[in-house]
């Protein structure tokens, strides 16, 4: 099973670059690493091409011109290309726990999308944070709050089992899935631009197709770097967008990763 971790980002390199950091120290490293880049100035591309350099994997940046929040079509553009088996998904400002990675893998079932826990770090902690490039954090961290949601315990990550609804814990910033799952449904619904729900209504259609969630627990975690919120002027189209597909159990979507596909054969 070859697998890939999927970055998403958007102009804040000093934030992908301790993610990159946490990246280095995983017990497990992916395939690959794709990068999904919404329209980054040169400084994220200069971060990226130093850092390709310094790990044993290939990575790869899909970069596309900066039009507003488009975060569904580059996602889409990434994962047309790559030819591994399972994805791992998550946010270019979550530090990843060093078994991250070997987490997810370890849970890995067919028919299933996985979805982690993130931990929430104090806006009073980012400067630091950033600054020292945090790359672990104890369970008393004072940068951290959710402090129950960083315990790793991989025993009892065996007690959650897979679920065919939608959980209201799921993050998209935290997801893995098979690539043949998210293609089946035509991956992420171009249709959604700004920010809000192109996670939950790709999961909802992945459900309708017969795709189960199971959450990953005491393990899969990530340290959500504190931001002002993003835009939510779109939020409510997207909504609308959701609760058409929840409403007609939808499996695909018109405007999705089909017309790449062609391109990449």
């Amino acid at each position: 099973m070859k697998t890939a971790l999927l970055i998403s980002t958007y102009n804040w390199p000093e934030a992908l670059s301790v993610v990159f950091q946490s990246l280095s120290l995983q017990t497990r490293f992916p395939g690959e690493v794709l990068i999904a880049d919404d329209g980054s100035r040169e400084e994220t591309k200069k971060l990226i091409e130093k850092f390709k350099g310094s790990v044993p994997f290939p990575v790869k940046h899909f970069w596309q011109e900066d039009k507003g929040f488009r975060k569904s079509v580059i996602l889409n553009k990434a994962l047309a290309v790559t030819k591994a088996d399972y994805i791992i998904q998550i946010d270019g400002d979550c530090i990843m726990h060093p078994n991250f990675i070997e987490d997810h893998i370890s849970r890995v079932e067919k028919n299933v999308y996985i979805f982690g826990s993130r931990v929430n770090i104090k806006p009073d902690a980012v400067d630091r944070v950033l600054k020292d490039n945090f790359r672990k954090f104890p369970f008393y961290s004072k940068a951290i709050k959710n402090k129950t949601r960083n315990l790793r315990i991989p025993f009892f990550q065996k007690i959650y089992k897979p679920q065919p609804t939608l959980s209201h814990k799921t993050r998209g910033c935290n997801i893995s899935f098979w690539r043949e799952d998210f293609i089946a449904v035509n991956g992420y619904n171009e249709s959604i631009e700004g920010w809000g729900r192109e996670d939950s209504e790709l999961l909802l259609r992945m459900l309708n197709n017969g795709v189960q969630g199971k959450r990953l627990r005491y393990g899969g975690i990530v340290y959500h770097i504190y931001h002002p919120e993003k835009s939510k002027d779109n939020l409510s189209e997207n909504t609308r967008i959701q609760e058409e597909t929840m409403r007609e159990n939808k499996v695909w979507c018109e405007q999705g990763i089909d017309k790449y596909l062609e391109k990449t054969v």
